[in-house]
């Protein structure tokens, strides 16, 4: 993307209706600090998105959250059924086995979106990461295990992206080099502390490990658990190979509807190789 595209005022206004529509009944400052934007900034926003029908205020407690109207925005929008089709009763397993919730998430600009989860399956979760609920790609571990899926030229693309809206930082520069990338990669899966972007910052660590479809990196599959009901190290030990073999099921599930690859899986990798 060329430098002179982007609109600022369209990227924050994306911004906050994004938060607004992740949250339940937020203020401006939850808002504001949601989106790292000024209170008086963030206001005028949300003025305009009231404007628009897009979003609501209850009087009493000067909250905000959106309308039906946001629907609208999704109208054009067909969802490829397969990935969903396929991975939907490996991660309703995962969670039955381990009782954590388990999500499915794609790269969607510079985020990763949930597309579907089993959050409303499991009472081991603060709350519902419906679809739409999104993540930065740089500071989540399913964004972690798609960038270091992706090709070597794809990512620093991506990476060269993001520089334009964040500042850079010591993570960026990291995902830049092979070091990070190829550590996770003969892992086999990435993870994130403590995750400071959700509903309830700070109180969640993830495992996440790539699904492929078609010779490329699809989607992530993220386990979530309390980060306080252990160290990442057990979580791993713990759940890691099973999350690893859930997405080779859904890989291989994926290859049979895609004539002309051949799938090789084994478990800790997945390579495609076209006939």
């Amino acid at each position: 993307m060329e430098r002179s595209v982007p609109i600022r005022s369209v990227s924050r206004s994306i911004a906050v209706l994004q938060a607004i529509n992740r949250g339940e009944w937020l203020t401006v400052m939850e808002i504001s600090k949601a989106v790292g934007l000024p209170y008086p900034t963030t206001f005028r926003i949300i003025q305009t998105l009231m404007h628009e029908g897009l979003v609501v205020c209850e009087a009493s407690c000067k909250r905000y959250r959106v309308t039906a109207l946001v629907q609208s925005l999704a109208l054009g929008y067909a969802d490829r059924g397969s990935l969903i089709e396929q991975a939907r009763p490996r991660m309703v397993s995962l969670t039955q086995t381990h009782a954590w919730p388990v999500s499915l998430t794609t790269r969607v600009g510079r985020s990763m979106i949930v597309r579907d989860s089993t959050h409303t399956l499991s009472s081991l979760t603060f709350c519902n990461y419906s679809p739409g609920y999104s993540l930065p790609l740089l500071e989540c571990a399913s964004g972690h295990a798609f960038l270091a899926n992706v090709g070597t030229e794809e990512r620093l693309s991506l990476l060269a992206g993001l520089e334009e809206y964040e500042r850079r930082t010591p993570l960026l520069e990291m995902l830049k080099s092979e070091r990070l990338v190829q550590n996770i990669r003969d892992k086999g899966y990435a993870t994130w502390e403590r995750n400071p972007h959700s509903q309830f910052p700070g109180k969640t660590s993830a495992i996440a490990v790539p699904v492929f479809e078609a010779g490329t990196v699809a989607a992530s599959l993220t386990l979530v658990f309390f980060a306080s009901a252990m160290p990442m190290a057990e979580a791993v030990q713990r759940y890691a190979g099973d999350l690893m073999s859930a997405a080779c099921e859904i890989t291989e599930a994926l290859a049979d509807r895609s004539p002309g690859v051949d799938w090789h899986v084994n478990d800790r990798t997945v390579a495609a190789m076209t006939a």
